[in-house]
This record gives C-alpha cells, structure tokens and sequence, in this order.
C-alpha cells in the first residue's frame, strides 16, 4: 500500500481526500480530477495530537474524524502520508521475482539487504527504471538483480491508520511515506527539473528534517536529519529570552535583530544537509544543482538563504499547487492557503497517487 495502489484504487477515483500525518500539524486536501489535470476543491490543517508516543487508534480517529468534518462528506476514499520515524526508505538490488514475492523475501530476511533486521515491518517495492538491463546480466552468466526502491513501515502502526480510518466511516485506500508523496507532487509541479536532475527536496519538518535526491526521475536518496523547525523555535526563545509561541512567531517574520540570533542554529542544519549532498553526489558523480524547500520554517526567506549559504546549493520553496486548478472561492480561505502552500507537497502527492 505505499507505492501503488492498493487493489481498491483499480476503480479509478475521481475525488480522493489526502492526509499527512504530522508530529505538530497534520494536512488535508481535497483533489479531484479536472479535464486533464486536477483541482483542489478544499484543505484543512489542524494541530496533531500531543503524545509521547505513537497515537492510540481511538486517539488517532477523532483526530482524522475532526480534520476531515470540514470536506462536508465529499469523498470517503483517503490516502494517507506519514513521517518516517516509524518507516524506513531505501533503494537495494534484489533478485529478479515479482512485488509480491520480494515484499515476502524482506519481511523474512530483511537485514541480507539492509545490513539490519525489520521486524514486524510491512514492505512495499517499486522497481526503478535505472535497474541493470536485463539480457546483458544474462549474457554474461549474472544474476539478474533488479534497483528497487523499498518501504517500510511498522505492522502495527499501518494496522492502526486503518483502523482509525474506517472507524470514521472513511475507506483507506493508500498509505505512503511523506517523501514520496513529496516526490509525486514535485513530479507534476516541476517536470522538466524532475525528468533532468540531480535536485534535492528538502523538508523542514517540526521535529526532524528529510532531504530527498531525485536523479533522472527517480528518487535516488533519502534521509532523515534530527533538527527541525522545534529546534529553531526553542533556541531563539532561549537566545532571546522571549517564550515559545513569541519565538514561533518572530521566526517567520524575522525582524533584523533575530537573524544574528538564529543564523548559528541553522549551521548545524545547513551542515546535515550538505553532508548528505557530497554523500550523493560521491555515490553518482554528479553535482546538485538545485535544493527546493518545503514546510513551515520554509515559509522566511531569510531563512532559505541561509540555508543556501551553508549548502553552497542554490535554494528556492517550491509550490506543489503550481500545476493544480483552485476550486476555492472563499476569500479568506484562500488568502490562508498562500501561508499554507509550503505545508502540503506530501498530502498532494499522496492524493496524485491516489487519483493516478
């Protein structure tokens, strides 16, 4: 269920509801298919619920419940993006079989191709275009082994998104990890720079960071990096003395005086980043040539361009309703989702897929 359809999708959706699940926020969109494109007919955002732990289902439910009210009963059919903290991304060369008996070959023998055990974890796979060709493997006695980009995610955390969405009378027909809805939507937004590459997506999450490398449109590299907007928040609160919510605020704005205070908590960030830039570019022997910037700390400028001084990258946010007809008409709510714009490239790319 992360990187396809699930069987349920055979159907062909016209309207689809798209959640990603996040630590502080999570987002929903409502798309629909428009002519040849789509268009966004309603989104909600709504602060995620606080626990220590992975949400309880019930937990879990009221807040999928409450964020999807708004959409007034426009579709039952949902797809779901979640973070990666419970969830692995990888790309690993497996022997030629089809999705189903790969999906089973890592569920019992995971660490022969990741160096590590997955326990209790449920696999998805998707094989890559760049995958060795197939008749020169056989001409030179070679086993056939296929690139293929691998998901995981913990068993009882998927069983408990889909409990908690049928329990809101709502049909589950997608769950993906936010960098590949990230991907998916960057693909409609930006095709040519997708098609050509190397470019990286980079997410400012709450709690953590994920920095995405795309390479001749497929997605090459992934990883997590544990700074995140939070980090920021709480060092400027404590820098200048000011609370949370006042920090929170001002990091946006950033008024001159707070930039000197927040510029040596974004080095260690832009350093993360960067070191996961010159890991690809060594693997591929190919140089970034544009970083695009998503979430909400995405949102300052200044803050970009710091971040592009410390990656030496040139860096710019990008807007995954670019290609996405607007079905709003309310005014206020569209003044809102031009500061909300930035929050939502993972729930369009989770709904492209599910419409797709």
């Amino acid at each position: 269920m992360f990187l396809s359809a699930s069987s349920t999708l055979s159907r062909k959706r016209g309207q689809i509801v798209a959640i990603d699940i996040g630590t502080r926020t999570s987002k929903a969109v409502w798309l629909q298919k428009k002519d040849a494109g789509f268009e966004l007919t309603h989104y909600a955002v709504q602060d995620a619920p606080i626990s220590e732990k992975s949400p309880s289902v019930e937990l879990l439910a009221e807040h999928l419940k409450q964020l999807t009210q708004t959409g007034g009963g426009r579709t039952k059919h949902v797809s779901v993006a979640i973070g990666v903290n419970d969830a692995m991304l990888r790309t690993a060369e497996l022997p030629q079989m089809s999705t189903s008996e790969m999906r089973q070959v890592l569920k019992y023998n995971s660490k022969a191709y990741f160096q590590q055990d997955f326990p209790d974890y449920s696999f998805d796979c998707h094989l890559l275009a760049s995958s060795p060709d197939k008749s020169q493997a056989e001409a030179a006695k070679l086993p056939v082994k296929l690139r293929t980009l691998v998901a995981g995610i913990k068993r009882p955390l998927l069983e408990g998104i889909q409990s908690a969405v049928k329990s809101c009378g709502l049909i589950p027909d997608l769950v993906t990890l936010n960098p590949i809805g990230a991907v998916n939507a960057f693909e409609l937004a930006q095709p040519q720079e997708f098609a050509q590459g190397p470019v990286a997506l980079v997410d400012i999450g709450f709690k953590t960071s994920t920095i995405t490398l795309i390479l001749n449109g497929e997605l090459s590299l992934s990883r997590v990096v544990s700074i995140g907007g939070d980090r920021l928040t709480t060092g400027l609160s404590e820098s200048m003395n000011i609370s949370y919510p006042e920090a929170e605020g001002i990091k946006i704005g950033m008024p001159d005086e707070v930039q000197s205070a927040i510029l040596p908590l974004l080095m260690p960030l832009g350093r993360e980043l960067r070191a996961s830039i010159d890991f690809f570019e060594h693997q591929q022997d190919r140089a970034v040539t544009q970083v695009y910037i998503s979430g909400g700390t995405a949102r300052s400028a200044f803050i970009v361009e710091a971040l592009q001084s410390e990656m030496m990258v040139p860096c710019q946010i990008w807007n995954p309703l670019a290609p996405i007809q607007i079905g709003i008409t309310d005014v206020q709510a569209l003044e809102a989702l031009q500061l909300t714009v930035p929050l939502l490239g993972a729930a369009v790319g989770a709904a492209i897929a599910g419409l797709s």
